[in-house]
This record gives structure tokens, C-alpha cells and sequence, in this order.
């Protein structure tokens, strides 16, 4: 029967494009007056009064919006220019110049940026979080971007190797696609530290997708898409600085040069190197509350640029070494490496990146578009914990074309295209050796009905035919409806597979005694089936107005439901077990959020998440290990108003509240080695405030865990850390405490 359904939603993305219609246009050119002369002015904002329909004018500041005779009047705006509102009584052509407000007398445009901004147009749930949301935690990596977020979680991995890891909807970041600008950059090898490589400084926004997402960025993606747009070349400041230091003795270092090299290319390099070499062991257990480390990371980015044949071109080349080296406060790697003397881990890593953009957009035609994408890496790791070794060595290679254009008129728009992709592995787990070759040739067409005032919708299928996954489709579409002002009405389903790179992705659990088990069923990948899965959404997000200010609600339910899945059990402590389900697994995650402007440069943003994750081990159904049942959210952001707009302070305030994890199994272990049923609940509160003396140079100071929260014991056995009941996965919280920070920013333009 399920099957039955599942055809039926093919079918229907098939038949699609069959419904477009024909829609009448109204064309117009947006113009300014500079030097005496009219010249375009491009991304100006254009839309009919009262109504969600409304476009931007294009790089020649041209628009066209779908015209009807239910409106008339039509508002031109843009920053910094008087705004117009026109009376259109037919479909003619339109020709306006904006005015400057410095030729007016006594006009005064102000506006508050959003740092955390929500689409009410999008058929997707999509949000984008700027560069202003990510200083607001002085994040260092990407790993550390999204503490001021309600939609994704983050914790750490294990007591010993400080790998911070991301979860959305209840699941971790394997079933995440994570890309930076549309190229999966954050899998395989790099699955579990990935996330720490890419420098926050480097990330202009992050667009966060719940859901399956895209089908044009392959099929693995299960949960949701994180995608980081890079800082630009022609758009980032000529030099950037950003130092940071904190009371661990935490040391970094971000520094951007860029510069034009002709008329059409511009170019930039970034850099970022981070280091902590003192020793920590606030809890008194003889382990290193956190890893001592070293990252040097170079990136070289050039862009092309050419308006008039509508071509913009990326190529990046990235190198980056990080070690890491934890364990023991007397572990010394030159003479304790692999041996029982002191218990230590060392992980290095190297890594080199290439990538290659092409975007043109027809002059004639800017509805026709083709971009194409391909980007290579080589990721080396050098590993041990303990006496146990784990290396891992991957080559990737991706590439995707992409062709854009539109059926009839602007409101039916399809993309459609075709990808290929290359993985080569080889690993060493402990005696063993694993290697592997994967790839996968596969097409896709997306569909995109995009009526702004009341429905959108955006259907997606691929076909793939992979070497060890076989033949197979991706279903995935997207609604979105508006029966009123300021709402968004949004359901979703989509389909992923992916193979469960087991290794790499549990690194964590290299860091205890267990004994690793593999129930080979004679699957393609380490003896297992890949992993199969459907998520469904439903959301509605509200905006209104409360004592005069704005305000939004979002409700939103998903639900991911495994055909298949590989099992991580570790509920017996004296062992991790991977094998494929046998019975049903699935992950039930309810978020509700409001946000309020409470005065002026004064928000407040709130959440509350409830998840129910469930799956059918082999000795019963459990619910999910070290997942909090219950998450509560705040944040408050108050700025200062300064002359010239500029705000001279800013305050921030997040705080986290989570309820009682429940701990694996420790039933079987000697007593003085067992652990309750369920966590104690953790509440965490950031501090950070900024003063900024000029739009060139601000300093920053913060705290993270100002309560100095934290959790006694985290790691079980640490007397005899090569005996059987060493584990150092039981992290439900802070180990470290308080930690606060300093630092500065300097921008030359």
C-alpha cells in the first residue's frame, strides 16, 4: 500500500508541468539620476499595495510582476530614494525614477535590519541568517554558529575530543545535507569535524531548510539543508581583521585581503588559524576537559564578473591542517603514542580543496539561466584514541549542471539538470582495512508554481543510478499557501537515501572500550543497506502586530520515518553494535516559536521543541540516547541608538534550557561504573556586548555559560582508562564551565 502511494506521488510530479497557464506580465524599468544622467538601479523593490506579489528589478533595474485588474496601485521602493506609489489603470509599460531623499528636504528613512530573517514567499521552510545573527555569539567556525538558534541543536560529541555536533529535527548532521554555497562540502570523512573547518568570518549568511529540500543538491539530504554563502571578493571589505582571545587561553586569528586585479576579476585571500595549548582540568578527573589544538586555514577565492554578457564566475583553492591532541593531563605523544603508559588521542587532519563555479544569465531572456558546478577534495586524517587506530583517507569529486527557465510566464518556473559524483575511501579501523569506491550519475527536474499572493508550490524528482545503491528515485515537494496577510501555510514530503559512513560518523565512540560489532546482512556498504527514509512537514508561520509592534508565531511538526536504517547501539556498555533495522524507526520533532519587537533595536526571540525519537533496537524499542525530550529558547538583543544610524552598543542574551536526557544502558556494568536512567536537566546563559567606535573598528567582549554550569563525572572508568568500562560518550552538558572572551574587529573598505 505504501508503495502504492509513493508511485502516485511520482506520477504526480511527472504530470506537473502539464498544469502551467498563461498569466499577463506588467513590465517596468527602475532608474536613479547620478552625474546629471539616468542609470538603472538595480534591486529595487517593486510590488503591488496590500499584497505578498512583488519581485526586485534585475541588475538593469528591470521588473515584471504578474498584472491583474484586482490591483492598482503599484509601490516603487528602494533605500536611500523616496518611495513611489503609482496608479496603473492598464498593462503598459512602466518607466520611473526614484528620487534620492538627499535632494529632498527634511526626509528621514530608517529601517531595522533583521538578523534572523524568515520567508512568508518560499514554498520551502527556509530561513536565512545573516552575518549580524552570527556576531552576536562571536562564533569562530561553523560548528559554533547557530548557539543563537532555536532550529538546530548543538552539543558536544564525547568528553575528550571537543567535536562539537549539530542536530535538526532530533537527528545528527549525517542526515543534514551541509553545503557552502549549494556544493556539499560537510560529508563523508569530514562528517564529524567538518563543520569546525569552515571559519565563521568566511560565512556572509546561512540559509537553514527543514525538511528534505532541494532535489538539485542530490539525494542524501534527509532532515533538512544548511547551505553558507562565502564572503565575496567584490562585496567583503578591502581588509578585515578579527582577533579573539579567551580565559582558556583560546587564541584566534581571522585576517581578509581582497582587491580587484582588472575591470572583471576580483580576487581575495582569507585567512584563519586558531590555537589552545594550556591544560584544563577543572573537574579534577586527570582528563583534559577540552583538546589542545592547532588550525592554520588559508582559502584563495576569485570571482569574475561580467554584467553585460550576464556571467559570474568562482573559482576557490583551500588548505587546511588542524591536530588535535586530548586525553590525559600526563599523556605525552612522544613517548605514551599507542601505548598504556597514559591513556591520549591525536587526531590530524590535512586537507585540500578546489572549486569552480559558472553562473550565466541570458541578457535577453534573465529568466534563462545555465550554472554549472564542480568542486574536488582531498581529505587525509591520521588518527588514534587509546590504542585504537582510525585513518581515514577520501577523495571527492562533484559536479552539477544546471538549467533555469519558465513556462509561459514568471510564475511557472522549472529547473532541470544532471550531476555526477565520485568517492573514493580507504580506511584503517584498528586491524582492518576498508576501501571503497562510490559513484553516481543522476538527473533531476524541479517544477515551481509561484503565485506570491496565495500558493506556491515546488516539486522535485531525480533519478540516480548509483554503483552500490542501484537505481533509484527521489520524490520531494514543497507547498506553500497564504488564505490571509503575513501567513504561511507550508506541508512537505520527500524522500533521501544515503549510505551510513558508520566509522567516521561515531568517531566518538573510538573513545571508550567498547568492542565494535558489525551484523553483516551482505549490504554493498561495510555489509550493511543503505539508509532509506521519508520526512513529512507541516508549518505555519503568522505575522501580526502586538501593542503596536511586530510580532511572528511559527508552529511546525516533522516527522522522518526510516524504511531502512543502520542502528548505532551502544546500550550495552561494553559494546557498539551496527546492523540494519528490523522493525520501525522514527523521529517526531514540534517546535513553536514567537518573536516579538518589543521597542526599538529590542527583540526578543523565543522557542519551545519537543521531540520523540523512537527506534526498535534488537532487544526492544528505545527512545534516542542523550537527546533532550524538552528544549527551551531565548534570546534578547538590544542595540543603542547612535548618530548616523550607527548603534555605538549592542546586547545580547541567550539562554538554553534542556530537560533530562536518558542515558544509555548501563545495567550490565559493576555499580561504581553505572549511570542513572536520565541526565540531570542543563540551563546555559550567553552574554555578549559589543561597542562599536566607528563602521571601522569595534571590539567585543562575552561569556559563554555565565552560570558555570556543569556536569560532574562525564567520562565513566577515567581510573583505569584501558580497562573494559572506559567511556567517555555520557555528555549531557558543559564540562568546562565559564569561559569568557575578548576581541576586535577592524574593517578597511
Amino acid at each position: 500500500m505504501k508503495h502504492k502511494y509513493q508511485l502516485k506521488i511520482i506520477a504526480l510530479l511527472f504530470a506537473l508541468p502539464l498544469i502551467a497557464q498563461a498569466q499577463e506580465s506588467l513590465k517596468g524599468q527602475v532608474l536613479e539620476v547620478v552625474d546629471g544622467q539616468e542609470v538603472p538601479l538595480p534591486g529595487a523593490n517593486v510590488y503591488w499595495l496590500n499584497t505578498s506579489i512583488g519581485t526586485m528589478a534585475d541588475e538593469e533595474g528591470k521588473f515584471s510582476v504578474p498584472y491583474s485588474d484586482a490591483h492598482n496601485q503599484l509601490v516603487i521602493s528602494f533605500i536611500g530614494f523616496k518611495t513611489e506609489s503609482l496608479t496603473v489603470n492598464s498593462n503598459t509599460f512602466i518607466r520611473q525614477v526614484l528620487q534620492s531623499t538627499s535632494d529632498l528636504d527634511e526626509v528621514r528613512l530608517s529601517a531595522q535590519k533583521q538578523s534572523t530573517a524568515k520567508s512568508y514567499l518560499k514554498a520551502t521552510n527556509t530561513f536565512t541568517v545573516t552575518n549580524d545573527e552570527l556576531l552576536k555569539a562571536a562564533c569562530c567556525n561553523l560548528s559554533e554558529s547557530f548557539e543563537t538558534n532555536p532550529s538546530i541543536d548543538v552539543n558536544f560529541a564525547d568528553a575528550v575530543t571537543g567535536t562539537k555536533q549539530i542536530k535538526m529535527l532530533g537527528l545528527t548532521s549525517p542526515y543534514i545535507l551541509i553545503a557552502t554555497e549549494n556544493i556539499p562540502a560537510v560529508r563523508g570523512a569530514s562528517q564529524a569535524q567538518g563543520l569546525s573547518f569552515i571559519p565563521g568570518t568566511w560565512v556572509e549568511s546561512i540559509q537553514i531548510t527543514k525538511g528534505a529540500g532541494s532535489v538539485i543538491n542530490g539525494f542524501e539530504s534527509i532532515t533538512g539543508q544548511i547551505n553558507a554563502e562565502l564572503v565575496k571578493p567584490t562585496t567583503d571589505h578591502n581588509f578585515f581583521l578579527n582577533l579573539y582571545g579567551a580565559s582558556s587561553e583560546r587564541l584566534e586569528l581571522n585576517a581578509h585581503f581582497n582587491t580587484p586585479v582588472s575591470e572583471k576579476w576580483s580576487t581575495g585571500v582569507y585567512v584563519h588559524g586558531n590555537t589552545l595549548q594550556k591544560k584544563h582540568d577543572v573537574n579534577d578527573d586527570g582528563f583534559l576537559d577540552m583538546p589542545l589544538y592547532n588550525q592554520i586555514n588559508v582559502m584563495n577565492r576569485w570571482q569574475y564578473t561580467d554584467p553585460e554578457k550576464g556571467i559570474v564566475s568562482f573559482i576557490n583553492l583551500r588548505y587546511l591542517n588542524d591536530g588535535k591532541q586530548a586525553g590525559q593531563l600526563d599523556f605525552d605523544p612522544n613517548t605514551d603514542k599507542l601505548t598504556s603508559n597514559a591513556w591520549g588521542s591525536e587526531i590530524d587532519t590535512e586537507r585540500i580543496e578546489g572549486s569552480f563555479k559558472l553562473g550565466y544569465v541570458n541578457p535577453n531572456l534573465p529568466y534563462q539561466s545555465l550554472g554549472f558546478q564542480m568542486a574536488y577534495s582531498h581529505h587525509d586524517q591520521n588518527s588514534y584514541f587509546g590504542q585504537r587506530i582510525y585513518d581515514i583517507r577520501h577523495k571527492s569529486f562533484y559536479s552539477n549542471l544546471i538549467y533555469n527557465s519558465i513556462i509561459s510566464d514568471s510564475r511557472h518556473k522549472i529547473k532541470t539538470g544532471i550531476s555526477f559524483t565520485y568517492d573514493h575511501y580507504n580506511e584503517l579501523v584498528e586491524t582492518n582495512d576498508y576501501a571503497r569506491n562510490d559513484n553516481a550519475i543522476g538527473g533531476f527536474f524541479e517544477y515551481a508554481y509561484d503565485n506570491l499572493e496565495k500558493l506556491t508550490m515546488t516539486a522535485g524528482l531525480r533519478v540516480d543510478q548509483h554503483n552500490r545503491l542501484g537505481f533509484f528515485v527521489t520524490p520531494r515537494l514543497h507547498l506553500r499557501y497564504a488564505p490571509w496577510e503575513k501567513s504561511a501555510f507550508r506541508a512537505s514530503i520527500g524522500r533521501g537515501k544515503r549510505s551510513a559512513n558508520i566509522f567516521a560518523e561515531n568517531q566518538n565512540l573510538f573513545a571508550s572500550s567498547r568492542q565494535i560489532n558489525i551484523f553483516d546482512v551482505g549490504g554493498k556498504i561495510y555489509g550493511l543497506d543503505p539508509e532509506i527514509a521519508w520526512n513529512y512537514g507541516l508549518s505555519y508561520l503568522q505575522g501580526f502586530n502586538l501593542f503596536e509592534r511586530k510580532a511572528d508565531v511559527t508552529f511546525d511538526f516533522y516527522r522522518t520515518s526510516f524504511e531502512n536504517q543502520v542502528v548505532v547501539d551502544w546500550e550495552n556498555p561494553y559494546e557498539i553494535s551496527f546492523y540494519n533495522l528490523e522493525g520501525q524507526s522514527f523521529a517526531n520533532s514540534f517546535q513553536f516559536e514567537f518573536n516579538y519587537n518589543i521597542a526599538e533595536r529590542f527583540d526578543l526571540r523565543t522557542a519551545y521543541k519537543y521531540y520523540n525519537i523512537q527506534t526498535d533496537y534488537k532487544d526492544g524499542r528505545r527512545s534516542k540516547p542523550l537527546v533532550p525530550e524538552h528544549r527551551v529558547f531565548a534570546n534578547l538583543a538590544y542595540e543603542l541608538r547612535g548618530q548616523n544610524e550607527l548603534a555605538p552598543w549592542k546586547f545580547d542574551a541567550t539562554y538554553n534550557w534542556l530537560s533530562e536526557q536518558r542515558f544509555p544502558d548501563t545495567s550490565l556494568s559493576p555499580p561504581e561504573f553505572q549511570r542513572d536512567e536520565f541526565s540531570s536537566t542543563v540551563g546555559t546563559l550567553n552574554l555578549q556586548v559589543t561597542k562599536v567606535f566607528s563602521p571601522k573598528f569595534e571590539v567585543y567582549l562575552g561569556g559563554e555559560n555565565v552560570t558555570n554550569v556543569r556536569q560532574p563525572d562525564p567520562i565513566i572508568g577515567t581510573e583505569d582508562p584501558f580497562g573494559p568500562n572506559f567511556d567517555s560518550n555520557f555528555v549531557y552538558g558543559p564540562i568546562f564551565g565559564s569561559m569568557y572572551y575578548a576581541g576586535l574587529r577592524f574593517k578597511l573598505n
